[in-house]
């Protein structure tokens, strides 16, 4: 598991990378929570390209950090998801939620 944060204006991206489980979640929100804490972005995107794995504490993670992100008003975008994912995120209804990239195609606020 990992997470690198880059900050670009007021653009906060999070690359994460490996098994993302119960495990490494909480690393994770942490780091993410904190770059957005002290960066104050409009845009917070969560890149998934290099997780091999996901389970439901991926679905938290994408839901909690768009909670935190409803009382600035920035905005959440999703991408990088491998099939399987974007299938997961999919039916857990976070294109309500966040715009999402999946495979070239977006979908946002799929209401």
């Amino acid at each position: 598991m990992s997470v690198k944060i880059s900050v670009k204006g007021e653009v906060v991206t999070a690359y994460l990378g490996g098994e993302l489980d119960h495990h490494s979640a909480r690393e994770m929100r942490e780091a993410i929570d904190t770059a957005v804490e002290l960066n104050i972005p409009t845009l917070l995107i969560m890149d998934f390209s290099q997780v091999s794995f996901m389970d439901s504490s991926g679905i938290g993670l994408v839901m909690g950090r768009f909670r935190n992100l409803q009382r600035t008003g920035a905005a959440l975008h999703v991408t990088g998801t491998s099939p399987q994912i974007t299938k997961v995120m999919k039916l857990a209804g976070i294109g309500r939620l966040a715009k999402m990239d999946l495979g070239g195609f977006e979908i946002e606020n799929d209401k």
